[in-house]
């Protein structure tokens, strides 16, 4: 099982688990990252320099609260580090509360560092080579997973946790539990060691154990003293601080001695580790702990207290005469127990990979020569290379590079930046005032007004027909606003139901609604600082139009379901085909909102009062189609100009574009024609010459075409009937290409059912 576990929830890969792992334990997920068993020493660094605290002890109080729920009989073992932890009790209240929560007895862990005292002294006496010492589990661990050469050479003694454990179910029996309480973490990890497995059958962190006095609300200062059980210990006490190792073991040291060497910390540790592996050292002894300040500066520590003050309180400890009550099976021989322990390599050796292998990943990450390579470590690895090998073994990914993200994100800016240009343009060519198109007075005046207005923060009322362009209206005042780098948010309220639309337009709260599962921002407060487009405004419900008034009076939105109000600031530009005073009489439209909203009007003119502008506005939606379609447009006939300006245009602006697109695709040679439109306006063009309308007018080219145009009908319907219908004889006849008749014949739409 993992000491430490990761809350994927909160992990945001920010790699300071990755810098803080003195074996890069720690494997790069696609979201998180992970502790990998195999290589973990259990020294807690990834648990103190995590910022979003997503590196956690795996939890052991659900099942320390099972044991001392079981009836079997449950002994606490405080570790040797306790009164730098609980410095706000006394030894005996301490006792008290885990007697209250179900200890049968309370020993303290710093005997065990007496127990195994006579085996470090003989063993470290005997010449040969150099010892490591054992009792850190998170050194053991070191050498066992990362240092195998050293392997021989650590002291074949159990720690102190592990000696206590055999002691006490040596002379206690087996049947006892054992749960070993300590700042250590590495401690959960020697526990599932083969080799000490069973001594100790659950480790316990302080924290642990005061989230256990805080769910039973004991409170430690209210109790009264109660004694220690075992043996009392004597200098194993200061066994926890830095130098106190062998005053705890009895073993004489004299800091001049080069034959033995004592360390703490990371630094200090992995220096002296690598100078024994490399032979350049050959002390007689190595004390090591992993940990800096020894066991009292542990992962577990008290961090509100300085070392200073964590040390006096062990030494304290040493000198104060904490009663102890003596079990009396406790008694029993200590040499009836083994302390001795062996150790083996467990070295998880990954694939090396080749200098071929180095090079593509660095040359990946755009580092092709050594100048390149920064080393900068915020991947968390000391050199880039170093990284390189930890990508090709699956341990890190190649987005964890700071100045190749940096590199990616500024071309990644460059590329959006002309994205956005090339829009911004495409928009303006779409939008901009010069495709309100029209050499018409009404549409010169149109022009004018929206120019007048757009710099103006004043609500602007759009009317006119369906078609006629009011969207495109008011894209063109935004355009001309001082609000141009701002959104300009378009609304068709008769798209939306009314029940969705207030959502829409103010947005929600969540559980205001079915369905509405999380807060929703609206529309409105999209737009702050913009502009809003309502379009068909007539045809919002009473409730709706109050709420608009408000946002219009007051400047804020109050969202569905909520009771606090937001500012906004949003210039409103609203569009109808309505006639709303009609709607004031009717009582169907606020009277207050018509002429909140009436402030200034501009009235869009069909299409019918602008026929100077039809040959003009051809041509442009003729190039938009051309554009659309990928079809090359070369003209279009005067008959089918004459019929766009005849016919009344119900549709407007919008009816027209359709009706070119739709003559641009049956087209076959890019020439418009009046076959290609619709009936209704063809229809009305033959018409208007039955009945001798606008004929003097006419140019000579135009009737000419005309009269041509019938002949050429008729010529195709006689060959056709003399073919009997049978199109391929027809063109024989006729002595033109198959395909050219056929062309014809879409021409003056004539099938063989035409035949006469």
């Amino acid at each position: 099982m993992e000491p430490i576990i990761t809350v994927k929830e909160k992990c945001r890969k920010c790699y300071c688990c990755v810098r803080s792992c003195p074996v890069k334990a720690i494997k790069v997920a696609k979201s998180y990252t992970e502790i990998i068993v195999d290589r973990c020493i259990g020294c807690g660094n990834c648990l103190s320099n995590c910022p979003q605290q997503a590196k956690m002890v795996a939890d052991k109080v659900g099942v320390t609260e099972k044991l001392l729920s079981s009836g079997e009989e449950v002994i606490a073992v405080l570790g040797s580090s306790f009164p730098a932890f609980f410095h706000n009790v006394t030894p005996g209240q301490l006792v008290a509360g885990l007697r209250k929560i179900g200890f049968a007895e309370v020993h303290e862990g710093s005997y065990g560092a007496e127990l195994i005292a006579d085996d470090y002294a003989r063993i470290t006496s005997e010449k040969g080579h150099p010892r490591i010492s054992s009792h850190c589990p998170a050194i053991v661990d070191l050498i066992e997973r990362h240092y195998p050469k050293l392997v021989g050479n650590l002291v074949p003694v159990v720690s102190p946790m592990v000696a206590m454990g055999r002691y006490l179910k040596g002379t206690l029996g087996q049947h006892v539990r054992v749960v070993y309480i300590s700042s250590c973490v590495a401690n959960k990890l020697e526990t599932q060691t083969q080799e000490t497995r069973g001594a100790v059958d659950i480790v316990l962190t302080y924290r642990e154990l005061e989230g256990i006095f805080r769910s039973r609300q004991i409170a430690l200062p209210a109790l009264a003293d109660e004694p220690l059980d075992g043996i009392r210990p004597g200098a194993g006490r200061l066994f926890p601080i830095a130098d106190g190792t062998f005053r705890a073991f009895g073993i004489p040291f004299d800091p001049l001695d080069t034959e033995i060497v004592a360390a703490c910390g990371e630094v200090n540790v992995m220096g002296i580790i690598n100078d024994l592996a490399a032979g350049r050292i050959s002390p007689r002894i190595a004390d090591l702990r992993f940990c800096y300040d020894g066991c009292i500066g542990g992962p577990g520590r008290n961090r509100a207290l300085t070392e200073f003050y964590r040390r006096n309180r062990v030494i304290a400890h040493f000198k104060q005469e904490v009663p102890c009550r003596t079990v009396p099976n406790s008694l029993l021989e200590a040499g009836r127990v083994s302390f001795g322990r062996s150790f083996a390599s467990k070295y998880a050796k990954l694939e090396a990979p080749k200098a071929n292998d180095v090079r593509k990943i660095l040359n990946a990450t755009n580092k092709f020569t050594v100048k390149d390579e920064l080393n900068c470590r915020a991947c968390g690895y000391r050199t880039c290379r170093e990284y390189a090998v930890a990508v090709f073994q699956g341990l890190a990914e190649i987005e964890m590079c700071l100045p190749y993200n940096l590199q990616q994100l500024e071309e990644d800016r460059g590329r959006l930046i002309q994205k956005y240009e090339l829009a911004r343009r495409e928009l303006e060519r779409e939008y901009g005032d010069e495709f309100i198109v029209g050499n018409d007075r009404k549409t010169l005046d149109v022009l004018g007004l929206i120019k007048q207005v757009g710099p103006t923060p004043t609500t602007v009322l759009i009317r006119g027909e369906s078609g006629t362009g009011k969207e495109l209206t008011a894209r063109a005042i935004h355009r001309y606003s001082k609000r141009n780098d701002k959104p300009l948010v378009t609304v068709n309220c008769t798209t939306i139901t009314d029940s969705l639309l207030e959502s829409e337009l103010f947005g929600h709260k969540r559980g205001a609604f079915t369905g509405a599962v999380a807060d929703k921002k609206g529309l409105f407060e999209a737009a702050d600082g913009g502009t809003i487009f309502l379009d068909e405004i007539g045809d919002i419900t009473p409730k709706l139009q109050a709420e608009l008034l408000r946002v219009l009076d007051m400047g804020e939105v109050r969202p569905v379901g909520g009771t606090a109000a937001k500012k906004v600031d949003v210039r409103l530009i609203a569009a109808t085909n309505k006639n709303l005073e009609q709607g004031v009489r009717e009582g169907w439209f606020r009277e207050d909102l018509y002429y909140r909203l009436n402030v200034f009007t501009i009235t869009m003119p069909p299409l019918r009062s602008r026929v100077e502008s039809i040959p003009i506005l051809v041509h442009h939606f003729m190039d938009k189609a051309s554009t659309k379609l990928n079809k090359r447009m070369v003209g279009i006939e005067d008959r089918a100009v004459k019929a766009l300006t005849k016919y009344p245009w119900p549709g407007n602006i919008r009816e027209m574009q359709n009706v070119i697109e739709r003559a641009a695709v049956l087209t076959h040679d890019g020439v418009i024609r009046v076959e290609n439109f619709p009936l209704a306006l063809s229809e009305g063009l033959e018409e208007g010459f039955a009945t001798g309308l606008d004929i003097h007018a006419a140019s000579f080219r135009s009737e000419r075409e005309q009269h041509m145009g019938k002949l050429e009908k008729k010529l195709i319907q006689r060959y056709l009937t003399e073919a009997n219908g049978n199109i391929s004889r027809a063109a024989k006849l006729a002595n033109i290409p198959r395909r050219t008749f056929y062309r014809l014949l879409d021409k003056y739409r004539l099938r063989e059912r035409d035949v006469r």
